[in-house]
């Protein structure tokens, strides 16, 4: 069985630690865990490893944030992988910093790459995992705060969070996303 984690944020060291990248910063842990390595290719950095017995490629899209869909659409059907083995590992406004939440469709929030997604795929009905970060920012501050980098005492939480978001990738994967929901939809660890 195959799965493609598509992995969000922006290129650029500009954006690199930048509450947008989550999704970047999650799938470049799991290269330090799993020992593997990004490759440039068509729309993305790429890059396999296998999970037990599962063949798992993931994606950090080179396209930016509110180009998503293309390289998600693209990676999905060249590897023949059904919308049901994807994730989409995204940056939340609406959650509290770390808490995850793992759903199996909805609407975008609001969230440009998830709308860019929904457009390319024709459709809610795609697997993704948001990231809490927070909603810390007054009124017409919203594209600093996401753009922005970690405070401080987030950056010293992010290890913590961000394995566990890893661990709720792998429950997807291994035991199934009812499972995995069960277990993650929680408040912040």
């Amino acid at each position: 069985m195959k799965f493609l984690i598509v992995a969000l944020g922006n290129i650029g060291l500009e954006y690199k630690y930048t509450r947008h990248n989550i999704g970047f910063l999650i799938a470049d842990r799991m290269a330090s865990k799993y020992r593997f390595e990004f490759k440039n290719d068509r729309l993305a950095d790429v890059a396999e490893f296998r999970l037990k017995n599962k063949k798992v490629t993931i994606i950090k899209p080179t396209t930016y944030m509110n180009l998503s869909g293309k390289p998600y659409k693209y990676w999905m059907d060249k590897l023949e992988i059904p919308t049901s083995q994807t994730i989409a590992v995204v940056d939340d406004l609406a959650l509290p910093f770390g808490s995850l939440r793992i759903k199996m469709n909805g609407s975008s929030g609001g969230h440009n790459g998830l709308t860019n997604i929904e457009q390319e795929l024709k459709s809610g009905q795609y697997p993704r995992l948001r990231f809490g970060i927070g909603n810390e920012f007054h009124k017409g501050g919203q594209i600093d705060y996401v753009l922005g980098k970690w405070s401080d005492p987030e950056v010293e939480k992010m290890p913590e969070h961000i394995d566990h978001a890893i661990a709720a990738i792998e429950e997807c994967i291994l035991a199934g996303f009812p499972i995995a929901m069960n277990k993650f939809n929680t408040k912040s660890s």
